[in-house]
């Protein structure tokens, strides 16, 4: 497969070849008029007045007009060196909660995860990927630490996606080794907060809005094969059949979801979800 240059597939979180995968972002950067968009923090040059999404329009998109629950400092708390959890472990399913505290311990949290997106190869995470099930993900374009542009978004929603979507090989840190194609929207415009409880709204394309995608749904309890095709997915089924098993040989526990139980159903729809 060959998309926009990029000829290896995605390992992990959209891993690329060092070589390939920097010319591939410097193409999707230079999109920007400023690649400094991509801070951590959203200098505040780059703060725009926050989108109020009236909860009619909310239903509309596929959110919830009741809010969602708010983390407590327990909710929080983590230990280091976290780990990235695998399917089916259920934490990938949990409802995750607004974050409203934004302190020294957030932050942690956010270097935390962006160490083990980097030693892990990846270029994006979500929290509940690593236990944590508060809605937050981090991601860095270039996927090497010192380079590129690194994002925290906390309490992301879409405020509009692209009607154009795109077809692209994906996979993903809490399914090792397993790929598949994924349609998505090729840009999306966010709502969200950063680490210091900023608010502001940005949008992204190519890449970055297929990362933010993929992870935004991670936020949302939707893993990326419900986005598959029933074709596809059966490329997979031996590969996740095989995780459900590991999953059940290491914890003593039945799988808390069967592939198997998926056949036939419809694709996950809907990005604003």
């Amino acid at each position: 497969m060959d998309v926009g240059g990029v000829t290896r597939l995605f390992s992990a979180h959209f891993l690329l070849p060092a070589l390939n995968r920097r010319s591939a972002y410097l193409t999707i950067l230079n999109r920007f008029n400023d690649s400094s968009i991509f801070r951590r923090t959203f200098s505040s040059v780059y703060h725009a007045r926050p989108s109020v999404i009236p909860r009619q329009a909310m239903a509309k998109r596929g959110f919830s007009p009741k809010e969602d629950e708010v983390a407590s400092p327990g909710d929080l708390q983590f230990e280091a060196p976290l780990q990235v959890v695998k399917y089916p472990d259920p934490r990938l399913r949990i409802r995750n909660k607004r974050i409203d505290t934004f302190d020294d311990n957030l932050k942690k949290l956010v270097d935390e995860m962006f160490d083990v997106m980097y030693k892990t190869d990846g270029i994006g995470l979500s929290a509940p990927q690593v236990g944590v099930n508060v809605q937050l993900m981090v991601f860095n374009p270039e996927g090497v630490r010192g380079e590129g542009e690194e994002i925290a978004l906390i309490n992301p929603r879409i405020s509009k996606y692209s009607k154009k979507l795109s077809l692209f090989n994906e996979g993903c840190l809490s399914f090792p080794g397993i790929y598949g194609d994924v349609q998505r929207p090729e840009s999306v415009k966010i709502d969200a907060r950063d680490v210091n409880g900023k608010r502001f709204s940005v949008s992204f394309s190519g890449l970055p809005a297929r990362v933010f995608l993929h992870e935004f749904d991670h936020l949302q309890g939707v893993l990326f094969f419900e986005r598959m095709t029933e074709e596809v997915l059966d490329s997979i089924r031996a590969q996740l059949q095989a995780l459900e098993s590991k999953y059940e040989v290491e914890t003593g526990l039945p799988s808390p979801e069967k592939i198997e139980n998926r056949r036939g159903k419809r694709v996950a729809t809907g990005f604003g979800k």
